[in-house]
């Protein structure tokens, strides 16, 4: 070769050959790069590969499909990223790593066969291990002007392998932090509101649904402070080997107290007799769980502790949905609650198997989905309050208001009887020779004309609207409140009910009532308990004229 040929080609090379940078990241132009289509990796399963020999490897390759979760893989796993700086300036950078349950990271920076710095943590690792202390992985990289270099990760991890790497800016990354602190004060706070609200709920009613619902939500909040990597940074950050142990123990919890607080609410003894006895057995489980988690390592119990969570999953939404189809309207609330959660779930629990791509919404959607729960479940737990009012409140055999709500009642329009003048009139009525109706036919066959002549009184007072109301006073005896109306209107809105009833039970039995009456036109009574005794007094002087009569006081 001539001495021109050979100067042309080295001409030639020095003006068109690739720059040392090329093919590597341009970290001049980053703000904020997630790397899932930047890096290579490489699996070791015999975890025999040492720095050197991943840097002599030529196996490094993109993952599949630009999917960097592998799912609970026992391999170590092997990260290569090229980084390049054109410019005449040092550029700084972070690399982050948004998964905190990785149990051993280690770090190398090498440029020209050299290494430049190095780090090893992880979550078996102490918490001052990390470079940055915060919850994610945060590691400080400087690229020298005009050079390239090579960032090698070694990561391995008795849970899921979530590689979820990105290169940030400083600055890019304090905004964020701030953010995503923001995020998870809203959260938890959230948690903290749920509890408090749902204590003085439990302590005014005493149901026992409220305090397996405490305790579930007290264990999930822990679960996922574990999580997401706070629990390590502020309860126990010199114990790493506690924060595994501490993941498995209350995601038992979790699954123990939700399956019992699904028991509770939805009363699957008397609901689902036979899927009571599979509920019971799935707690047995998570009891076990719950001890192996003190025995076993971490990556013996963690799979079969996933597969539980489905399990337990996929129970209590079977039983919430045959308390939907019974009719419970609490029940629907519950499904609705336990549908996002269930969503939410399945795409986390995916992401676990590495089923779907680790990323934001993958990683965060449990959690978004809890607190969503959260909140629905309380719902369900205050409408649970309102029945038990309600049925505190209801007859249960005739679905009146009960005696304590007539009392309530009768007290209220009295008040406003001395106030405001207006009359308030009461009717007494019992049904005639009841107790030989049960003793010829039989209680349950009494029990039908008691809700019969219930129907035709509720019937009757109610379609004229206002505030008359009728109610089941005890045994055979019925109560009626007649706000506004004075004796000689009570005493037509009685004799139309004597006569409603009669009709009413003419079909099943020739039985009558009798009724007595008071009004507060009709003479000076110091409160309400004398209106009342005034309207008993007339009712047993009509029983005693030969009844099936309507008779007021002054009689």
């Amino acid at each position: 070769m001539s001495l021109r040929a050979w100067l042309m080609g080295m001409l030639a090379w020095a003006l068109f050959a690739p720059p040392a940078w090329a093919g590597a990241i341009d970290v001049s132009q980053v703000n904020e790069l997630p790397l899932s289509h930047q890096l290579q990796v490489l699996e070791d399963p015999q975890h025999g590969l040492d720095l050197a020999s991943a840097m002599q490897s030529r196996d490094f390759a993109p993952p599949p499909g630009d999917r960097t979760n592998f799912g609970f893989s026992r391999s170590t796993w092997w990260v290569r990223i090229d980084l390049g700086n054109p410019t005449g300036t040092p550029v700084r950078l972070v690399l982050r790593q948004d998964y905190p349950l990785i149990d051993t990271i280690d770090l190398w920076q090498v440029q020209d066969g050299q290494i430049q710095g190095d780090v090893a943590t992880g979550d078996r690792r102490p918490f001052d291990s990390r470079p940055i202390g915060t919850r994610d992985f945060l590691f400080p990289l400087e690229v020298a002007p005009g050079s390239t270099q090579q960032v090698y990760l070694r990561m391995r991890t008795s849970g899921s392998m979530n590689i979820g790497l990105s290169l940030v800016d400083p600055s890019t990354l304090v905004e964020g932090q701030d953010v995503r602190q923001l995020g998870f004060g809203l959260y938890f706070g959230g948690f903290f509101v749920l509890i408090a609200y749902n204590i003085f709920i439990f302590l005014a009613v005493r149901d026992r649904p409220f305090s397996y619902y405490l305790l579930y939500v007290l264990s999930y909040g822990l679960y996922f402070s574990i999580i997401d990597g706070l629990a390590f940074q502020y309860f126990w950050p010199g114990q790493p080997a506690w924060g595994n142990t501490s993941l498995v123990v209350m995601l038992a919890l979790t699954l123990l107290f939700g399956m019992r607080f699904t028991r509770s609410f939805l009363d699957t003894p008397q609901l689902t007799p036979r899927l009571d006895w599979v509920a019971r057995a799935l707690e047995v489980l998570s009891v076990v769980a719950f001890a192996g988690a003190f025995l076993l390592d971490y990556n013996q119990i963690i799979v079969p502790i996933s597969y539980l969570t489905i399990a337990i999953t996929a129970m209590i939404i079977t039983m919430g949905i045959i308390g939907v189809l019974h009719g419970s309207v609490s029940a629907r609330y519950f499904m609705i609650a336990w549908g996002v959660l269930l969503s939410a779930v399945m795409v986390f629990m995916a992401k676990s198997f590495g089923w779907l791509p680790h990323n934001p919404f993958t990683q965060n959607a449990f959690q978004i989905g809890s607190l969503l729960e959260m909140v629905l479940l309380s719902l369900a737990l205050a409408h649970r309050v309102r029945e038990i009012n309600h049925l505190s409140r209801t007859d249960a055999l005739t679905q009146l208001p009960n005696r304590r709500t007539f009392d309530e009642a009768l007290d209220r329009e009295f008040e406003r009887h001395l106030q405001r003048g207006q009359p308030v009139a009461v009717l007494v009525a019992d049904i005639d020779h009841f107790k030989q109706v049960n003793d010829t036919h039989g209680h349950a066959f009494g029990d039908k004309v008691l809700r019969r002549a219930a129907k035709a009184l509720a019937d009757h007072v109610g379609a004229s609207g206002g505030r008359r109301m009728a109610f089941r006073y005890g045994g055979e005896e019925f109560a009626v409140l007649l706000p506004g109306e004075d004796g000689a209107q009570a005493r037509e809105t009685a004799e139309a009910l004597r006569r409603a009833v009669e009709q009413e039970l003419a079909a099943l039995i020739p039985v009558t009532i009798s009724i007595g009456g008071a009004s507060t036109g009709d003479g000076t009574h110091e409160n309400h308990h004398a209106l009342f005794s005034a309207a008993d007094r007339a009712l047993y002087a009509a029983k005693r004229a030969g009844r099936n009569r309507v008779m007021f006081d002054p009689v």
